[in-house]
């Protein structure tokens, strides 16, 4: 009886003491934090249903992609600091929308062939609370977008 309290003990403290951040829901934190840097940065953006925000500075002229669709992009890859995590080059890179980010697989459709524009991701639709080597959990990433082609 002894043993199994002290067993029971030790877990009860071992569960209190876990810092562990993987069930934290950072949404409304995303949100305030995106919707100060759209005030602060004076930018005209929209929202989706999901929490993805969008700014569309040059529409393009070209195709528009569907979710499914595999586009080259020239992107810039940053946090809310301004803090650089990705870029590409000039010539962008090529890939599926359904192989990225879910905000990316969100966000690209609202871009036309020739676009420029923002993506402002909450972690929900980007890395989560887990984030991956480079990008902590619950971040909140920006992305410059150039839409070159719809391929």
């Amino acid at each position: 009886m002894k043993k199994y309290l002290v067993f029971v003990l030790v877990i009860a403290f071992l569960t209190a003491c876990n810092n562990n951040d993987d069930n934290v829901d950072y949404k409304a934190k995303n949100n305030e934090d995106i919707l100060a840097y759209i005030d602060e940065n004076n930018l005209d953006a929209q929202k989706t249903d999901s929490g993805l925000y969008y700014v569309i500075n040059k529409p393009g002229s070209g195709g528009q992609p569907s979710t499914t669709s595999n586009v080259t992009v020239a992107y810039k890859g940053y946090f809310l600091d301004g803090k650089t995590f990705d870029e590409s080059d000039a010539n962008g890179i090529s890939f599926g929308l359904q192989q990225v980010i879910k905000g990316w697989t969100e966000g690209i459709p609202y871009f036309k062939e020739g676009g420029k524009g923002k993506l402002l991701i909450p972690s929900h639709l980007g890395y989560g609370n887990q984030g991956r080597p480079g990008i902590p959990g619950g971040a909140v990433l920006i992305f410059d977008i150039h839409l070159i082609s719809v391929n």
